[in-house]
C-alpha cells in the first residue's frame, strides 16, 4: 500500500562518528537485520536520525508555510514564483497540495531513522553508558518529530515500529503525547548531557537542556503551565545557557552554538550529502547576491511595528536593498518590485531575512547556516508566561524584562521595563514580546492558535476559525487509508 510505504521508506543517509558527525560516508544497502549491528553502526544509525532534519522537505525550508501563514512573514520571492505555496498566506491551501504531502512523508522517514535506533541499538554489544546515550538521542528526535506532527495534524498514525501494520489508523493527540512524545523526551532528559559536558565536535546533539526545552514547548501549546514553570526553571537554574549580550551576535555564522543556543542544526555549506541544509537558501536573497529564492521574507507590517518602537532587533532582522553585510551589497531581485502599494499604502517591500544569513555569494553557501530551533531566550519567556498564568505576575516581570533589557542593549530610551501587574496586560506583553523576538523562526503561527489569538489577527489574511489550526492531512493518505483515516474539519 502507497500510505505503509510513506511510512516505512528508510532515507538512510547515514553520518559518521568521526571528528565531526556532519561527516557522511556513503552507505549502501541498509536493511533491517544487517543494519546496525555493530557499535560503528549505532553511531550511523543516530547520525543519519539527525541527518532527516536538514531534509529540504521537512525543515520549512522547501516547506516555507509555517511562517508564511503568519503576520510576520509573506511569501516573497517575485510575483510569479512560487504560486504553488501562495495558498497557504492566504490560506486556501487544499489538501492535495503537493508540499504538504511531502512534508507528511518526511517526517515518517525521519520518525522510522529514530525507531530503527530505539528498537536496534539495545541489541547491540557496546559501551553502555555510550548505547543509553545514542537511544536518548534517538528518543529525542522522535519526541521533536511527533510534536511537530500533532501540532501541525492533530490526530496521526502511531508509529513505533521498524515496519508498521498495513491497517494504521489515526491515533488521537492525547494518546500520542502521552505514549510517546512526553516519555520519550522525559527519558532523554534523564540520560543525555548537559551541553557543556560534549565536545566541541558533538556541539548540535541533543542535550539535557535541549530535552527539557522542547519538553516546556509541548507543555506550553497544550497549557499545561505549571509543568513550564518548572521545567524552565530547571534549565535557567543550571547555569547551562544565557543571553547573547548583543541581539545582533545571535544568529551570525562566527557565533554558532552560542550560550544562547539551546538546540539548533548543525550545517555546511555543502551540498545536503555533505552537510548542507536547504533552509536557508529557500529564504535568502534572490537576485544579487544570487543566494536563494527569496521565499518567506520579512512582512512590511513587522518591519512598521518595529520601526515604530525604534526596537534595535529591527535591523539585525531583516537585510535592506543596499545594505552591506560581510562585505557584500544587497542588490535584491530585479523581476521583485522594490515595493509594494494596496490603494496607496505600502504592503509590502523588497527585504530579506538576516537571521538565516551565511557569507558568501552563492546558493551553496547558504547551506552552511544552523538552524536554531530553541533559544535561551525562548526559556525565559516561557517561564515568564507560565509564572504569570500561575499567578506570579511579579515573578513573571524579571523574566520578560530580562529578554527587553538585552534588546534595549544600551539605548534606554527604547523598550522599557513592563512594571504593570495585572495578569491579561503582561500575558498581552508577552505574546507581543515573541512576536518581536521570534521573527520569521516559526513560532508566531503556533503562538496565535495556542493563545486564541489567531482569529482576530489572521482572520484578515483569511484564517478560518475551527478548521485553519490545523494543517490538512494529505489526500492521498486519506485516500489509500480506505476510510481508516479521516480528513481534518474544513478540507
Amino acid at each position: 500500500m502507497k500510505y505503509i510505504l510513506s511510512l516505512t521508506v528508510l532515507l538512510f543517509l547515514a553520518t559518521s562518528c568521526g571528528e565531526d558527525f556532519l561527516e557522511q560516508p556513503p552507505r549502501a544497502a541498509l536493511t533491517v537485520g544487517s543494519f546496525p549491528t555493530t557499535p560503528e553502526d549505532a553511531f550511523f544509525a543516530v547520525n543519519g536520525a539527525y541527518n532527516s532534519l536538514r531534509a529540504w522537505q521537512l525543515a520549512t525550508g522547501g516547506f516555507p508555510i509555517l511562517d508564511i501563514m503568519a503576520d510576520d512573514v509573506v511569501k516573497g520571492s517575485n510575483p510569479g514564483d512560487g504560486l504553488a505555496i501562495s495558498v497557504y498566506e492566504n490560506f486556501e491551501h487544499a489538501a492535495d497540495e503537493g508540499s504538504l504531502e511531502r512534508y507528511y512523508k518526511t517526517v515518517y522517514e525521519a520518525i522510522r531513522r529514530t525507531n530503527l535506533v530505539i528498537n536496534e541499538v539495545p541489541n547491540i554489544s557496546m559501551d553502555a553508558t555510550l548505547q543509553t546515550r545514542l537511544i536518548a538521542e534517538a528518543r529525542f528526535l522522535r519526541g521533536y518529530h511527533y510534536s511537530v506532527l500533532v501540532r501541525s495534524f492533530g490526530a496521526v498514525p502511531k508509529v513505533t515500529d521498524i515496519d508498521p501494520p498495513l491497517d494504521l489508523g489515526r491515533t488521537s493527540v492525547e494518546e500520542i503525547l502521552r505514549d510517546l512524545v512526553y516519555p520519550d523526551l522525559e527519558a532523554a532528559a534523564a540520560i543525555l548531557p548537559e551541553k557543556s559536558e560534549y565536545a566541541p565536535e558533538d556541539l548540535g546533539r541533543a542535550t539535557r537542556g535541549a530535552a527539557l526545552g522542547l519538553l516546556a514547548r509541548v507543555k506550553l501549546f497544550y497549557g499545561d503551565f505549571q509543568a513550564v514553570e518548572d521545567l524552565t526553571r530547571e534549565i535557567i537554574e543550571s547555569d547551562e545557557y544565557a543571553l547573547v549580550p548583543d541581539f545582533a551576535d545571535v544568529f551570525p555564522a562566527q557565533n554558532e552554538h552560542n550560550e544562547e543556543s539551546v538546540f539548533e542544526i548543525s550545517a555546511r555549506p555543502e551540498d545536503f550529502a555533505e552537510g548542507g541544509n536547504q533552509y536557508a537558501n529557500t529564504v535568502a536573497v534572490r537576485g544579487t547576491p544570487n543566494k536563494g529564492w527569496g521565499f518567506g521574507r520579512p512582512a512590511y507590517k513587522w518591519i512598521a511595528d518595529l520601526e515604530e518602537t525604534d526596537d534595535p532587533r529591527l535591523e539585525p532582522s531583516i537585510l535592506r536593498l543596499g545594505e552591506v553585510i560581510d562585505g557584500v551589497t544587497i542588490s535584491g531581485d530585479g523581476t521583485t518590485p522594490d515595493t509594494i502599494r494596496t490603494n496607496g499604502e505600502i504592503t509590502e517591500i523588497e527585504v530579506y531575512n538576516q537571521k538565516t544569513w551565511h557569507p558568501g555569494t552563492d546558493t551553496r553557501s547558504s547551506f552552511g547556516h544552523n538552524r536554531r530551533i530553541i533559544r535561551y531566550s525562548d526559556i525565559l519567556l516561557m517561564h515568564a508566561e507560565a509564572l504569570n498564568e500561575n499567578g506570579k505576575t511579579d515573578e513573571a516581570l524579571t523574566f520578560l524584562n530580562e529578554v527587553r533589557a538585552r534588546a534595549r542593549g544600551d539605548n534606554d530610551d527604547v523598550l522599557p521595563d513592563i512594571e504593570t501587574t495585572n495578569q491579561d496586560a503582561v500575558r498581552d506583553a508577552i505574546i507581543e514580546e515573541r512576536y518581536y523576538e521570534f521573527a520569521f523562526e516559526n513560532r508566531r503561527f503556533w503562538d496565535l492558535v495556542r493563545t486564541d489569538r489567531a482569529a482576530e489577527v489572521l482572520g484578515p489574511l483569511g484564517f478560518i476559525e475551527g478548521k485553519n489550526e490545523l494543517l490538512p492531512i494529505p489526500q492521498s493518505e486519506v485516500d489509500i487509508s480506505q476510510g481508516r483515516i479521516e480528513q481534518n474539519p474544513g478540507y
